[in-house]
């Protein structure tokens, strides 16, 4: 499975995806979620950053992202740090994996 592919998996519960869609690059996953979290952004701020400390994102990360981001910018920033994040434990689980 790819990379983009597994971190859609890991979102699709959280940001409700519909179940037919399917990712293969980052790009087309950064393309679908920038639009979830601008909405979530203005309208269920509390999910999103519950979805935030869920994955682990870091506080210091997410408190940059939402006081230095530019509003008209934000949604995709955050979506970035969403995305890499999941990727980053994504390689950290397959490389423990691999000593298992």
């Amino acid at each position: 499975m790819e990379v983009a592919e597994e971190v859609f998996s890991i979102l699709k519960k959280d940001f409700e995806f519909p179940s037919e869609i399917e990712v293969k690059d980052q790009g087309y996953l950064l393309q679908l979620l920038v639009p979830l979290v601008s909405r979530m952004l203005d309208r269920d701020f509390e999910r999103l950053l519950q979805i935030c400390y869920r994955i682990d994102l870091g506080e210091n990360k997410l408190k940059k992202i939402l006081h230095e981001s530019s509003p008209e910018e934000m949604a995709k920033d955050l979506s970035i740090a969403i995305i890499e994040r999941q990727i980053l434990k994504i390689e950290i689980r397959r490389k423990y994996s691999d000593f298992m």
